[in-house]
């Protein structure tokens, strides 16, 4: 008797089920993955205590027959692919034939559609005992879930609390929304309005739906396209950023999708412009021919292969890249007003149903106010550098009790003379804390940490002097380093790479090297300091990674290489700091994404001193 039987059809959409539908997004997501197949214009997603309860999905797409009705929930059933080479250029977002009979083995499913000329009401419990039954003639589709995994007790078990299930169905739905702003979106949970657009096709509009009115002011809009590519959408200033890489929104043709060689790549776009640990909000939409990419990896559909990465990858680089070298970067230091304050008094009451603030800007406040400030640092960063840039001697004459000598490595400039800057001369009047420099000029007041804009400046000398020729310092002491076995070994194989950036290192008895000289833009009084820096930096646990070695070693160097915070500098010292600083090609960040310089413009003053009330 053979052992091999053919499982029931009951079983195989269970097992089905457990690849398809995870969590209560996975139910959201297809639903409304068909629901834009349809063609709808309009999408509502009515939620019960987060989905767990019912899922209610309506659109006022095109509709099924009650034919179609019923052959939507056999499995492998589709209108979307016809014939084997259709699955190389897959145009649609659902196109397999599992996920409505995954959903409906493991909840009760109601299916009302017509498509203007019959209507048709379905019935469906744990995928079976189908009941059918005439309906009214209102084109577009509504599907009901309830009681999800009822049947599959385990799988309800797993589901996380209210609060995880719900952030989870809004992220996702809000990515939607970006990538059809053309589509009206309303995202509902216990009668609690979360999300509404209007389906205008205003990217923007949505972005400020989501996000609200202070990160829609600091968004920035990119394009740009190749013979494979056109990429377009909006980036985040460096001072916007998030704790997560949820807000980096990756959309293919309009899929969502979750692809980590893209992720790193936009990231790495923002190098020392944020700290590590932080992350850009993103809406790129990226626009390909479907023959060159293959979505057919994974049963949810949200990752994604491409034919030409490498391509991909340069174009996005590129224009992230110089969109951030076209702005001008300094944070305003404006106060929260009222609404801010209580958004966040809103969020710390953790209501399930996230209640929005009336008392919100409007849309057309917001978008009047980013244009006006969008053409003020237009004409901003047309008149930087338009003065000649001051100069001073390299040997000057400190008067304190600590010498910015040591700070910051006066000679050698960044850069050769450039026609512009990216931030205007500023004119020092004072430091508080001895930290921040005050300083002004016809724009406004601006405030520098002293230690920050020190650590840009030291750093891209160090970054410069690494790709030139090396000048070596030998030194009077050699620097004996002691290693346990296995970091000796490493430190060991990459003897070679220190000799390459001007250490000179050899063994020196068992588990012991010695450093004989170090290149010449590391300063004596922090020499040792900063070698056995570059040894750890090695011989860390991470991994070695070259390019990691080099920032890590440059933004270390800096550091130890630059004034501190409480370290006393003159005004002169100030004034040749700023200059240094203006001719950074990052002026506006330390190596680490730390800002160098906050501004009250005149404006904001103005506007705290009551001078100005409009």
């Amino acid at each position: 008797m053979s052992k091999i039987k053919v499982m029931d059809e009951a079983l195989a959409n269970k097992i089905a089920a457990g690849e398809v539908v995870e969590k209560t997004m996975n139910v959201v997501k297809e639903l409304v993955e068909n629901a834009i197949d349809a063609q709808a214009t309009e999408i509502s997603i009515k939620l019960i205590d987060s989905g767990v309860k019912e899922i209610e999905v309506e659109d006022n797409g095109i509709g099924m027959d009650e034919e179609d009705a019923k052959m939507a929930f056999l499995r492998h059933a589709t209108s979307k692919l016809k014939k084997l080479d259709d699955l190389f250029y897959i145009s649609s977002l659902g196109f397999r034939g599992e996920a409505l009979p995954s959903i409906a083995s493991v909840s009760d499913v109601t299916l009302k559609t017509s498509d203007g000329k019959v209507g048709t009401l379905l019935n469906l419990t744990g995928g079976g005992n189908m009941q059918v039954e005439r309906s009214d003639l209102q084109k577009g589709t509504t599907i009901t879930v309830k009681n999800l995994f009822y049947n599959t007790p385990v799988r309800l078990k797993y589901l996380k609390n209210l609060y995880i299930e719900l952030a989870n169905t809004v992220d996702y739905v809000n990515k939607m929304a970006l990538s059809y702003p053309n589509i009206k979106f309303t995202l509902i949970n216990n009668d609690k309005v979360i999300l509404k657009t209007d389906g205008n096709g205003d990217l923007l509009k949505v972005i400020y739906e989501i996000y609200g009115v202070d990160v829609t002011k600091k968004m920035a809009s990119v394009s740009l396209e190749n013979d494979d590519y056109y990429v377009s959408g909006y980036i985040s200033y460096p001072e916007i950023t998030k704790s997560n890489r949820n807000s980096i929104t990756t959309l293919v043709n309009g899929r969502v999708i979750k692809n980590n060689e893209l992720n790193k790549i936009i990231v790495d776009c923002y190098h020392t412009y944020i700290p590590k640990d932080k992350f850009p909000i993103i809406v790129l939409n990226i626009d390909v021919d479907p023959i060159l990419v293959d979505i057919n990896i994974h049963p949810t559909k949200m990752d994604i292969k491409f034919s030409k990465m490498d391509t991909l990858k340069e174009i996005i680089s590129k224009m992230i890249t110089s969109k951030l070298n076209e702005l001008t970067l300094i944070p305003n230091a404006n106060v929260r007003n009222t609404a801010s304050i209580n958004e966040v008094k809103d969020q710390i009451t953790r209501d399930v149903s996230f209640k929005r603030n009336d008392d919100k800007p409007s849309y057309e406040e917001v978008r009047l106010d980013f244009s006006i400030s969008e053409e003020k640092e237009d004409y901003a960063s047309c008149k930087e550098g338009v003065g000649e840039d001051d100069s001073r001697e390299n040997d000057i004459s400190m008067g304190s009790d600590v010498s910015l000598e040591s700070g910051i490595s006066k000679e050698n400039d960044i850069s050769e003379e450039k026609p512009q800057y990216r931030i205007k001369e500023m004119t020092p009047r004072g430091i508080v804390y001895l930290t921040y420099i005050i300083a002004e000029n016809e724009d406004g007041m601006y405030i520098i940490d002293q230690h920050a804009a020190a650590e840009r400046i030291n750093y891209e000398k160090v970054l410069k002097a690494l790709k030139e020729k090396i000048i070596i310092n030998d030194l009077l002491i050699p620097i004996k380093i002691e290693l346990p076995a296995n970091e000796f070994i490493i430190l060991k194989e990459h003897f070679s790479l220190l000799e390459q950036y001007g250490f000179s290192v050899e063994e020196f008895g068992i588990n012991t090297v010695i450093i004989r000289s170090h290149p010449s833009w590391i300063k004596e009084d922090v020499a040792e300091e900063c070698i056995r820096k570059v040894v750890d930096i090695i011989i860390s646990k991470e991994g070695f990674n070259f390019d990691e070695f080099v920032w890590r070693m440059a933004s270390t160097m800096a550091c130890r290489m630059s004034i501190k915070a409480n370290d006393y500098i003159s005004n002169d010292d100030q004034l040749w700091l700023l200059n240094e600083l203006r001719k950074c090609e990052n002026p506006f960040t330390c190596p680490h994404g730390r800002p160098t310089i906050i501004t009250y413009t005149k404006y904001d003053l103005e506007k705290l001193f009551k001078r100005s009330l409009d």
